[in-house]
């Protein structure tokens, strides 16, 4: 499955965050093209963490305290996904005037999946290693950074998978451990180095944590305040990600 088709997924089931490149490809701003596109101003930078971490490339290139709230503009590959986008826009029309049975849309919609894991990373198989009844699954993401996954040897057959198959990597923000920079993950963890980007903080719960990766992606924890003012987190900071490859779960378009 290529990158396309998995962006094609991803344009039927959130068509809404989906339309926010041509928002943004007219406006050349976050806020303006999340009021133009019906969105708070969070939930646009959510959508473009989101859309950037499922492409190999980043879709939209940002710059941070613009006029109006944040410059942006599509970049050569967000550009592409567009006209993408709006080829398929074209075809869904097609489909709907030749469509007969209004039971046929339903039970496209049922089939369609959503996840309420708020890091999604798109990444292909490199290797597939057993151990008795599971799966480690080798991924390479955007970058050139790896992540393994263990899964059962069911689900390896169940999803298909091979070496090269596309792959959607879900991990809960929960999951997620915080480190110093200095300090040495767990041996068999997956670990990853980024940059603090945003700091979230709840009246009544964790703050939510936004960690830009090297290559552009972005991943997204929770970290009690206490957590942070032992880690000296402040916007900017370095810091280290670890989780499980038990603690990542794998998907593939239908």
């Amino acid at each position: 499955m290529s990158l396309t088709s998995v962006l094609a997924q991803y344009i039927v089931r959130r068509p809404q965050r989906i339309a926010l490149l041509q928002h943004i490809a007219d406006q050349g701003s976050i806020t303006r093209a999340a009021k133009s596109a019906g969105l708070s101003y969070k939930a646009a930078w959510d959508a473009i963490d989101e859309l950037n971490n499922l492409a190999q490339k980043p879709l939209v290139e940002r710059s941070v305290g613009g006029k109006g709230g944040g410059g942006a503009r599509l970049s050569m590959e967000g550009e592409r996904v567009l006209r993408l986008y709006q080829r398929l826009q074209a075809l869904q029309a097609q489909v709907l005037e030749a469509t007969e049975e209004i039971s046929d849309l339903d039970l496209l919609s049922r089939l369609m999946m959503r996840t309420s894991a708020r890091n999604q990373l798109h990444g292909q198989v490199v290797a597939i290693n057993g151990q008795g009844r599971n799966d480690e699954i080798r991924l390479e993401l955007a970058g050139g950074q790896h992540l393994t996954a263990q899964i059962t040897h069911d689900s390896t057959q169940t999803l298909e998978l091979e070496i090269g198959s596309q792959v959607i990597a879900l991990i809960k923000a929960g999951w997620l451990e915080l480190l110093a920079p200095q300090h040495l993950c767990t041996p068999g963890y997956n670990c990853m180095q980024g940059r603090v980007e945003e700091l979230l903080s709840a009246t009544d719960g964790p703050t939510e944590v936004k960690i830009i990766l090297p290559s552009g992606q972005t991943l997204c924890a929770l970290a009690q305040p206490l957590q942070l003012d032992e880690l000296q987190l402040t916007i900017g900071s370095a810091v280290q990600v670890q989780f499980a490859p038990s603690q990542v779960l794998l998907g593939t378009p239908l």
